[in-house]
């Protein structure tokens, strides 16, 4: 026999055992159910056909672009995953072309981590693509130091040949996976949907829905939030894996405020690497996010009504699988949250209501269609002098019996005509006592009109009650409570310190002739609305109206130690509302408002001053007559407000303010110093202020030092800041008139006031 038919003899024996070897992989993984058995079958064949001590088999994830194989540790099956780009496994995959190492450490391409890790030392690798029928490359199948000799090429084509072989297998292994995985996917969804939407609590609805997307889509922790209406913000009760806390942000702001504004998934694997990620919460808590995935949570009407946040997802990123899942997940429960969200602000209403009735001091009771009483508050029970299970249940006619059946006929009354009874100083006999009452009954009814009961409103007017109802007549409400608090002791009058304010409106006068009467009072009505508003923020004491003027007091029935603060706070913003008033007057062609405002802080007598039919609670003194001079004084330095050096020094804020002038008010000898407030003003009020106010200054001072042309230089240089400033002007005339008409040697700098 030749040599060549011996080889030819040889060549024949090696192909029809490589098809025995082929056919035997088929059979044998035809006999397997799963794509774990099926790896471990091509695994354990190539291994020992190869002479080999170990081998793998990678498949690639196309969703997260990751190779990965099973291996057994016990009875626990682990995945192992690399990038399809990195490494040995990484290079064939990426090239489509097998390889045969035979010195694993002298190749760049081998990562001897794995090693170092295992204990394991790798010589030589063969590693080979596996390819589809269409020459798709699906993964990667390597095995580890040939036992004898080295990896050759005839063991490169068989270990081809025989990954090959199993391709078909896999492929459908890998498909029937998938399909249970996402069947058990979807079986979980209706589980998750079905558990989670059950529940109609805002609260535990919240931390349900939270802990299913977090275990869902297999993350570290996940946040959904609300978007409040009112405020404009994206709020959480619940962040899974945070402390129970409630966070609020604008909803505008960051990723959460950048999906809830476009109503757009926004998907980020890298979440540093982004310029929307807000870092500054990470630090805050001390948590590293990684990746995130933020969904809008759309209702049934297309509402954006919030966002759903999940970071960090466990072994890689989030897919676009995980979006899609996330984003059918909130549309099923958004209804849900609409509900939970419904019954809690309904549940928190009926907290409110029920809040506000037990904290009235008038008695509530509602009855029942068959008028037995259903429902009565503390103060009703207190008024009533019964305990519940005296009054509730029981028929109106057994309890408002005797003496009290009035209160049954304005019930009967209610009934017939549907409108509402009310009683004045009535009497109501409680316990053997009759008390003086005021009652309002009316008809309760259901959202479509009908009437479903009646409602008694007791107001007790008795003693204290009276007394007080009755003082209030004439006099302010807290006045009336210290009153009552105290007796008739302040009856009497006291010394008292206060800051008084004057305020008065500028050409009333002509404002009236253009208005006319009706619409003189519908001005003056709408203008002291606006200004005992701001006097009452600041817990003045609204004294009385003087025509178009008004008289208040701050330290009076309580004293503040900021006192003085306070009333110079009323009147800035007296002056700001003005302003804002006149806009909008402007805008309807209605002529403008002015005002000037006079305020001094001193020792005055308060008390309860009149006649035996005509009484009122208010102050005098010459701390009173000074307060009303300053508001006059507004007129003549172009001022809108002024305060006497007592106000000023009793001062504990900061206010941009100016001395003006040192008078002797008429009736008076001793000067006084006033002191213009400025704060209200704008740099189009009042243009360059920080620089005119030096000058100013400097003005006043070279003035009372009788150097005229250097104060009316300063003066000058104010106006050409701010062409309108009187003072500025009032000055340099007076300038001008010294240089004509020289004062004595003694002046002072002291003016005398000749008008009020």
């Amino acid at each position: 026999m030749t040599t060549k038919s011996v080889l030819s003899a040889t060549e024949q024996k090696r192909q029809f055992r490589q098809a025995a070897l082929l056919l035997e992989i088929s059979h044998r993984i035809a006999a397997q159910d799963s794509l774990d058995a099926i790896l471990r079958t091509l695994v354990e064949i190539t291994t020992n056909e190869l002479n080999s001590e170990r081998g793998s088999l990678f498949l690639n994830d196309p969703d997260t672009n990751e190779l990965y194989s099973r291996v057994a540790q016990g009875n626990i099956q682990r995945e192992i995953r690399i990038l399809n780009t990195s490494g040995v496994a990484g290079y064939v995959f990426t090239t489509g072309e097998g390889t045969i190492i035979q010195d694993a450490y002298a190749d760049p391409r081998f990562n001897r981590s794995v090693d170092e890790q295992t204990g394991f030392v790798t010589r030589n690798i063969l590693c080979v693509p596996i390819r589809t029928a269409k020459g798709e490359v699906i993964g990667v199948a390597q095995t580890l130091n040939k036992k004898t000799g080295h990896f050759t090429k005839a063991d490169l084509t068989l270990f081809e040949a025989m990954t090959s072989q199993g391709t078909l297998a896999l492929q459908s292994a890998q498909f029937i996976e998938r399909m249970n995985r996402v069947r058990q996917q979807e079986m979980e969804f209706i589980n998750i949907v079905s558990e989670a939407t059950a529940d109609i609590k805002l609260g535990s609805l919240l931390r349900k829905v939270m802990g299913e997307a977090t275990r869902m889509l297999n993350a570290e922790r996940s946040t959904l939030f609300l978007n409040d209406d009112k405020t404009k913000e994206l709020w959480s009760e619940v962040g899974q894996g945070l402390e129970s806390m409630q966070i609020r942000l604008p909803n505008h702001v960051g990723i959460a405020g950048a999906v809830f504004t476009s109503g757009k998934t926004i998907n980020i694997p890298y979440a540093y690497a982004d310029l929307r990620f807000n870092p500054a919460f990470d630090k805050k808590t001390g948590y590293f996010t990684r990746s995130i995935l933020c969904v809008p949570v759309i209702n049934k009407a297309g509402k954006i009504i919030g966002v759903t946040q999940v970071l960090n997802k466990r072994g890689g990123t989030f897919t676009n699988e995980d979006e899609a899942r996330l984003r059918a997940f909130t549309a099923q429960v958004s209804i849900a949250l609409e509900n939970a969200k419904l019954f809690a602000d309904v549940q928190n209403m009926k907290n409110y209501n029920e809040a506000m009735l037990e904290s009235m001091s008038n008695g509530l009771i509602t009855l029942d269609e068959a008028e037995s009483i259903a429902t009565c508050n503390a103060a009703g029970l207190n008024i009533l002098k019964v305990a519940e299970a005296q009054l509730l249940n029981r028929p109106a006619r057994e309890f408002f019996a005797g003496a009290n059946e009035w209160v049954l006929e304005k019930l009967k009354r209610v009934g017939e005509t549907q409108k509402s009874e009310v009683t004045m100083d009535a009497g109501l006999e409680v316990g053997g006592e009759k008390l003086s009452v005021n009652m309002t009954a009316q008809p309760l009814l259901n959202a479509d009109k009908k009437r479903i009961g009646s409602m008694l409103v007791i107001e007790d007017i008795s003693s204290e009650k009276r007394l007080k109802s009755t003082m209030s007549r004439y006099m302010d409400p807290g006045i009336a409570d210290r009153l009552v608090a105290s007796g008739a002791e302040i009856l009497g009058g006291q010394n008292v310190e206060c800051t008084v304010m004057f305020s008065d409106v500028r050409g009333f006068t002509t404002l009236t002739e253009q208005l006319g009467a009706q619409a003189t009072v519908s001005l003056l009505n709408e203008y002291f609305t606006l200004m005992v508003d701001c006097i009452q923020k600041e817990e003045g004491m609204l004294d009385k109206f003087i025509g178009d003027a008004i008289m208040a007091a701050f330290g009076i029935p309580v004293a503040h130690e900021d006192d003085a603060d306070r009333a110079v706070r009323a009147a800035i913003s007296m002056i700001r509302v003005l302003f804002g008033w006149n806009k909008q007057r402007a805008a309807e062609a209605k002529l403008p408002v002015d005002i000037g405002v006079g305020l001094n802080t001193d020792t005055v007598v308060s008390g309860n001053i009149g006649s035996k039919k005509r009484m009122d609670f208010t102050i005098i003194g010459d701390g009173v007559n000074l307060a009303s001079r300053l508001e006059s004084a507004c007129k003549q330095y172009g001022a809108r407000i002024l305060i006497s050096e007592f106000t000023w020094r009793k001062l504990k804020g900061t206010y941009r303010t100016r001395e003006v002038d040192l008078v002797v008010v008429k009736g008076k000898t001793q000067p006084v110093a006033i002191h213009e407030v400025l704060d209200y003003h704008s740099d189009e009020t009042f243009p360059e202020i920080i620089e005119a106010l030096p000058r100013f200054r400097n003005g006043i001072t070279l003035y009372r030092q009788k150097r005229w042309d250097e104060a009316i230089a300063e003066f000058s240089q104010v106006l050409a800041y701010h062409g309108a400033d009187k003072p500025s002007k009032l000055y340099i005339e007076r300038c001008k008139h010294f240089q004509e008409a020289p004062p004595p040697e003694e002046w002072n700098g002291v003016w005398v006031m000749e008008s009020k």
